[in-house]
């Protein structure tokens, strides 16, 4: 657990697997009386950003953190890490937190996800119950579409939901190339200390169940998405998938496809502003701190001029 924030576990329903729990985790630096940022993670991820925390504090925001249930601190011994069946399953989450926060600080609330949390945020601003109780969405890098060709994710979206209708736990290992998580960790080629179990190099299995629930998430946001609050999302210039660790893995996204960010975060609402960031990695606030910087200055002006 990091210096200088409060965890809370938030006991939720029990669910297909048993016991459920998700990490509520607040900043000891909250006024309780600015507006409020409360970060979503992405998919093998958690919650190790204290410097986003302190950018936003600098700035006259308070700060939170969730992680979701199956993820960081909330994983249970039991459980199948990261694992759902329906993006919806995090709601129940998301609701707790925003009603906690509004309990004591009514000032606007900023929902912020990264990657598959930028998937989640979109789908909650759409059907969340207390959706109208957000004033802003802000998107890093969001997991809008599957970064595979057009072709092939006809294909894998039938097959994947009929696999995983038959096996619901059936999976792949080794999905996801180690060279994003290596780029990022001290230990190998980045500058961020992490913990290595809750957010290994080698990744978590990926399983058809979960599979089947993103692209169904990312289905209605091409088709359905009607977001009224103001939204930025921000990219970086460039995306490859790179077969080894080479220097444009430090200055391009690695994991998604900035196209598509591009062609579908437009559809996500009514006033959706794009941001590129160039050289910035697939988490732009880890990116190194020149371009890093950029982004945040970038975010903090837009969210300063619609909050």
């Amino acid at each position: 657990m990091i210096e200088g924030f409060q965890y809370e576990e938030i006991k939720l329903q029990d669910d297909y697997e048993g016991e459920v729990i998700a990490t509520f985790i607040i900043s000891e630096n909250n006024h309780n009386n600015r507006p409020v940022v409360l970060y979503i993670h992405g998919f093998i991820d958690y919650f190790f950003h204290p410097h986003l925390s302190e950018f936003f504090h600098q700035n006259e925001y308070d700060f939170y953190a969730l992680e979701l249930r199956k993820y960081g601190h909330s994983i249970l011994p039991h459980q199948h890490k990261n694992y759902c069946r329906n993006l919806e399953e995090y709601f129940e989450e998301i609701d707790f937190c925003i009603q906690k926060i509004k309990q004591q600080n009514n000032a606007p609330l900023v929902l912020m996800g990264h990657s598959t949390g930028g998937l989640i945020s979109s789908l909650y601003l759409n059907k969340g119950q207390f959706k109208d109780q957000v004033s802003a969405l802000v998107l890093n890098s969001p997991f809008v579409e599957t970064n595979v060709p057009s072709i092939a994710r006809t294909v894998l979206k039938p097959m994947t939901k009929w696999i995983s209708t038959v096996f619901p736990y059936a999976k792949l290992n080794g999905m996801l190339p180690p060279i994003y998580p290596s780029s990022l960790h001290k230990d190998f080629n980045g500058e961020w200390e992490f913990d290595l179990v809750m957010k290994p190099i080698e990744g978590f299995p990926v399983y058809f169940k979960w599979s089947s629930a993103i692209m169904d998430g990312q289905d209605y946001l091409k088709s359905h998405s009607n977001i009224h609050q103001p939204v930025v999302l921000l990219h970086s210039h460039d995306s490859y998938l790179p077969n080894k660790y080479e220097s444009r893995v430090m200055k391009s996204d690695i994991v998604l496809n900035v196209e598509h960010m591009k062609e579908i975060g437009p559809k996500l609402g009514e006033n959706v502003t794009l941001i590129e960031i160039e050289n910035g990695v697939h988490d732009l606030f880890l990116s190194p701190k020149k371009v890093r910087q950029q982004a945040l200055n970038e975010m903090i002006n837009w969210l300063n001029k619609v909050i």
